[in-house]
């Protein structure tokens, strides 16, 4: 067997140890790279050597460099460069520049990342092979206009050189789709350095699913069954599952053999997938071809028991596929849910910032994909996941219940995430049904928060009062190097205490009657608690609430604001009697500024401004455009008035302190 000595990973995050596992266990010395923001990060730790990219963190001079990356590459003496996903992974320059300097790249030619990373040279090529697809206009903007009379609504404006969801708009009427072709160009200009787009017919309740491939030099492609990627939220999925629900043996076989022709007749070598929509009647068409590993990889992993990323690099190293066709069978059922850092009750809007809880659930059959040590710093200028949960079961359903049981195992405190959101999800009957589509969120969405708020309103408030106020009056001990009993150091407030616990916004007098050795009775409006503390360790408690178990999580930030996790919820919690830097600014907004500043959500990059000094606006106009965690954010204005100030321009980098726009009256 062939094989390298050393590779660098040109990439961060969970991909670049995802790549660096494989890699070890084959044997193979790891190089990472990374930009000051990922000082600490857990790739870096895990690589054999690990180089600095410089002091910027704009993806320019960072993870996008090629010329850096090269240099980093034959300084470290590496053989070869495995690229992951994004950043440069389907970048035709990275491989000329791979070839001219002696390097292998891990992953296909450059004939096909360049004809299948742009949707228009593809689908002309794949249409030729006789593979079904939708009808769809191409050129300049005028003739992308005649759409609406050529192609019935709806309508798909795409990115031609897109990918992982950015760069696309469902059009309904005629009337919208001048702003969405220059919209779409905008976007693709900004993320794929193409602004060229083109406009296809938009199948209706359609299904994602895609083939996984795997090539090698010698003229063999293998495909690993299918993975179902309906639910999506902007385009981007969410939740992946494998073997599809919806596939008959027949077209999947079909959908295999069409992954295979179009890879055989690319020369593909490598790792890749074969995406297609499927409709109501399963008929399949061919939608593009991701020329990488993809993000949802390991859901196939599961059910084949194939190391993609092992099998990527043995075929770049020079070695046939290690695996025929007729050797590859699914078992079982795999599901993974993306952990992002979001907010699916404000239209899924990214939430940076600094996590101070973070617990990942552990189990036979459970995996988890992270780039991160614990809990850390979530950049707005990255992809705001945070990891992966991979769950296998014997079918759907028992890969469903242990999905949710491990989502409720995942604790982070800190940002927003949508987390409860996935687990109300897969509990929804849509789903439990299979009755699902690419516009599952956009139709299930409002059901779905409003089953979180209600399942969230079960749990009763006083118990997350009492846990909270059980452990805080104990965290002390937690510290203790003595080896005396927890409870022997309790002290004055073994009886007769009384703390008003504020729990998500309203007050709760707690009694405490009775305390001894972890057996308490309490008192909260005329009602009596019993609780008994059964175990304790930092960030965990567990105990019975009037005989009942009870498992939470406890944390606080840095003002002394606490967080219980219990049940996959999150509450907010504060003892009145200790002061917390929230009680000095009580004259600040929940987004920490003054009501009426017009800011940014997060930190971000301004990427077009719609208004200047005088302009009259009505309430609800786009002021701005701010892009931040590969998501264009539209500043809105939140009132009638006047323009009084204009303070940032196009390409400026803000964050949530800077008023962008001042508007008067």
């Amino acid at each position: 067997m062939k094989i390298f000595k050393k590779i660098l990973i040109a990439n961060r995050g969970e991909i670049a140890v995802r790549i660096i596992r494989s890699a070890k266990d084959l044997g193979i010395s790891t190089v990472a790279i990374y930009s000051t923001a990922d000082e600490n990060a857990l790739h870096m730790d895990m690589a054999d050597e690990a180089y600095c990219l410089g002091e910027s963190i704009e993806l320019s001079e960072t993870y996008l460099d090629i010329e850096k990356i090269i240099g980093i590459a034959k300084e470290a003496a590496c053989e070869a460069i495995h690229p992951g996903y994004g950043f440069l992974a389907e970048n035709p320059e990275l491989v000329a520049a791979c070839e001219k300097n002696n390097i292998v790249f891990i992953g296909p030619n450059t004939r096909a990342i360049k004809l299948m990373g742009n949707k228009i040279e593809s689908r002309k090529f794949v249409k030729e092979l006789g593979i079904p697809m939708t009808e769809a206009k191409t050129g300049d903007k005028a003739n992308l206009m005649m759409a609406a009379k050529e192609i019935p609504f709806p309508l798909l404006v795409k990115a031609a050189a897109g990918g992982g969801g950015k760069g696309m708009r469902i059009v309904h009427s005629e009337n919208e789709l001048d702003e969405a072709i220059e919209n779409t160009s905008r976007e693709a200009k900004n993320y794929f350095s193409d602004g060229t787009v083109f406009v296809e017919k938009y199948v209706e309740e359609p299904r994602h699913i895609e083939i996984q491939v795997v090539g090698d030099n010698y003229g063999n492609v293998i495909h690993l069954f299918e993975r179902e990627c309906s639910i999506q939220r902007r385009y981007q999925k969410i939740i992946e599952e494998s073997p599809s629900p919806t596939l008959t043996p027949e077209v999947r076989e079909k959908m295999g053999a069409a992954a295979v022709r179009i890879s055989k007749e690319i020369g593909y070598s490598s790792a890749g997938t074969v995406e297609f929509l499927v409709d109501k009647n399963l008929d399949f068409y061919f939608l593009e071809m991701n020329t990488r590993v993809q993000v949802e990889h390991p859901v196939t992993e599961m059910v084949t028991d194939v190391d993609i990323v092992r099998e990527q690099i043995l075929v770049a190293a020079g070695n046939k596929l290690s695996l025929e066709q007729n050797e590859i069978k699914q078992h079982g059922h795999a599901i993974e849910c993306r952990i992002y850092a979001e907010d699916p009750a404000n239209n899924f809007l990214p939430s940076p910032g600094q996590m101070f809880f973070y617990e990942e659930p552990q189990g036979e059959d459970i995996r988890v994909d992270s780039g991160i040590k614990g809990a850390s710093v979530v950049q707005s200028f990255y992809d705001p996941m945070i990891s992966k949960l991979v769950v296998w079961g014997k079918d759907r359903e028992a890969a469903r219940q242990k999905s949710i049981s491990a989502l409720k195992g995942y604790i982070i405190h800190g940002v927003k995430t949508n987390i409860a959101y996935l687990t109300e999800l897969l509990r929804h009957k849509a789903y439990i049904e299979n009755k699902i589509t690419t516009k599952y969120c956009d139709e299930h969405t409002e059901d779905i928060i409003e089953l979180i708020a209600n399942n969230r309103n079960t749990i009763p408030k006083q118990n997350i009062a009492v846990s909270y106020l059980i452990y805080s009056l104990n965290e002390d001990l937690l510290y203790s190097d003595e080896s005396d009993s927890v409870w022997d150091g309790i002290g004055y407030w073994r009886d007769f205490m009384e703390v008003t616990v504020k729990t998500d916004g309203e007050d709760y007098l707690i009694k405490v009657n009775k305390s001894k050795d972890g057996i308490y009775e309490f008192e909260i409006s005329n009602q009596e608690i019993a609780a008994t503390l059964e175990t304790m360790e930092l960030g965990k408690l567990e105990l019975t609430i009037n005989d009942e178990p009870k498992k939470v999580f406890i944390s606080n930030d840095e003002n002394g604001n606490g967080f219980v996790s219990c049940d996959g919820h999150i509450f907010q919690v504060n003892r009145k009697d200790i002061l917390i830097e929230e009680d000095v600014f009580s004259n600040v907004g929940a987004d920490g500024k003054e009501d009426g500043e017009i800011v940014s959500p997060m930190p971000g990059k301004v990427i077009k401004v719609n208004v200047k000094e005088g302009d009259e606006v009505k309430k609800g106009d786009i002021l701005l455009i701010v892009e931040a965690m590969k998501m264009e954010n539209n500043i809105i204005s939140p009132k009638d008035g006047n323009i009084e100030k204009v303070n940032v321009k196009a390409g400026d980098m803000v964050d949530g302190s800077l008023e962008l726009v001042v508007l008067g009256e």
